[in-house]
């Protein structure tokens, strides 16, 4: 347990206080259900594609990019690098579509093509996969700070969860997009530092890094062998480029945002610009673990910590950048760094709090029960829904905190529910002759093949059925149920087809 340099405090303090002030700030610009949503379109596009990045960027990529390549090595990069070819997709298709759909939802468009039970099921799904990443990225911030420093987990939850409702709640998407961007700034400074402090540190130079993670392959992509049963290259790239289809192509957070710029040109120019400034600085997030291998294998004496290395012999190496941050770096670069893992909680809750209240008003409440409802009665809702969406992600980070299996069972649930929205989302995007029975049954066939991999890779299959056990990748999960729903529906859709009207 350490004790922060009180100038560490005042730089957290400051922080948090001069987030929540600027982000309420725009409080101005969103007293209507257009600003609140939308931002009535009026983001500069350097704003908006910092906004993407920060979207895409959390405290768990922070802490696990680095804590994965200080065990094994940069396989999970190829992730990073299948956001160029989604990029293409999504400013060649879906910027266009959702930009001239007329609809905030991302969902809309399920409704024209299968029916409103299909708007339902991707705005549930939407809403459930927020629920989890809230809870989970609150509790996963908490953690390793509790165990740097002793402070209590649900007062970081509490204190961190309610920081970042007040602003999205006064400042809607202009206040979290604009405070994204300026987070996004803090966390690419924060990498950048740990960048040059960590080779200028090492006994024999920079160079000495390179020596010893190249010769235990530290910098390798993984196995290019065709295998599906285990984590090699082209595992993580079908994986990634399914999950970029989801983001770019269906995910409340992006589709708000490309609303947001000021024209269709400005929102391709701002996916353009976060997606391609990921890349490098995810490459410094993984090579700041790699580095910090070669440091603490030069320097052994340094990692002195009985926990942290109990965590390391099993394999996790989530606490390796915490612990340096802590016991490496001077006095106020601590404080910036930790300020940095923050405002990567504070950005992603942020996001999810404006997109799950936006579609509770327009997939809800305006689409089922007040369709005239005034501009007063939108915002109502709006605020209502920030703050009780806000209430659940906290309740559910502390439910994290006791319930040890509760995050794994919530993230097989969401990639079970989210794998079947990608797919209905492609087919109906792709054919024009899906129809509304293929679709439903499609997600059926898709959500019994997911569950059947989820099961299994997850340690939820009994043993006496190990002769039928999934022998996939747990990232193949989402892969095949996204492919089983397109394929199931498309075959369902050309053999039933629709009756033509007399």
């Amino acid at each position: 347990m350490n004790t922060l340099p009180w100038i560490d405090i005042v730089v957290i303090i400051l922080y948090m206080v001069g987030t929540i002030a600027f982000g309420s700030w725009f409080y101005f610009k969103s007293r209507n259900p257009e600003g609140f949503t939308s931002a009535n379109g009026s983001i500069p596009s350097l704003i908006v594609g910092l906004s993407i990045f920060g979207t895409y960027v959390s405290s768990i990529s922070f802490l696990a990019n680095p804590g994965s390549s200080f065990i094994k090595n940069w396989n999970p990069f190829v992730l990073s690098l299948t956001i160029l070819p989604a990029t293409w997709i999504a400013v060649r298709y879906f910027v266009p579509f959702y930009r001239s759909a007329g609809s905030v939802s991302a969902y809309a468009h399920l409704e024209e093509r299968f029916g409103t039970w299909a708007r339902v099921y991707g705005t549930l799904c939407y809403m459930f996969t927020q629920l989890a990443r809230m809870g989970s990225i609150l509790f996963l911030l908490a953690l390793p700070l509790h165990h740097l420093f002793g402070w209590n987990i649900a007062l970081i939850i509490l204190i961190v969860g309610f920081s970042t409702m007040i602003y999205s709640m006064l400042g809607g998407i202009a206040g979290v997009i604009w405070t994204d961007a300026v987070q996004s700034v803090v966390l690419i400074l924060g990498a950048l530092t740990c960048v040059i402090l960590i080779p200028i540190s090492m006994p024999e130079g920079p160079t000495q890094i390179f020596k010893i993670a190249c010769s235990e392959s530290k910098f390798s992509l993984g196995s290019f062998h065709l295998d599906f049963t285990s984590q090699t290259f082209w595992v993580v790239f079908l994986y990634g480029t399914v999950i970029n289809l989801q983001n770019f192509g269906i995910d409340q957070n992006y589709v708000q945002r490309y609303l947001t710029a000021r024209s269709e040109k400005a929102a391709k120019r701002s996916l353009w610009f976060g997606s391609l400034l990921y890349v490098p600085v995810s490459a410094f997030f993984f090579f700041i673990g790699t580095a910090l291998y070669s440091f603490y294998k030069a320097r052994p004496d340094l990692l002195t910590d009985p926990v942290l290395q109990k965590q390391i012999a099993s394999g996790n190496g989530d606490g390796v950048f915490p612990f340096f941050i802590v016991h490496q770096l001077p006095p106020g670069i601590t404080g910036l760094l930790i300020a940095a893992i923050v405002a990567a909680a504070m950005s992603t809750v942020s996001t999810s709090l404006n997109g799950t209240a936006t579609l509770t008003l327009t997939d809800f409440y305006i689409r089922f029960f007040r369709p005239n409802a005034s501009s007063s009665e939108r915002m109502k809702v709006l605020y209502s829904a920030s703050f009780c969406w806000g209430i659940l992600g906290i309740l559910c980070a502390l439910a994290m905190i006791r319930a040890k299996g509760i995050l794994d069972a919530y993230w097989v649930l969401a990639g079970i529910f989210s794998g079947g929205i990608v797919g209905v989302f492609l087919l109906g995007f792709c054919s024009r002759k899906a129809n509304n029975r293929g679709a439903l049954l499609g997600i059926i066939a898709g959500t019994l093949v997911l569950i059947w991999m989820s099961a299994a890779a997850f340690g939820f299959w009994p043993n006496s059925l190990d002769s039928v056990k999934s022998p996939f990748h747990n990232y193949m999960i989402n892969v095949i149920g996204t492919i089983t729903v397109f394929l199931v529906g498309f075959g369902i859709s050309i053999l039933l087809p629709n009756r033509k009207k007399e």
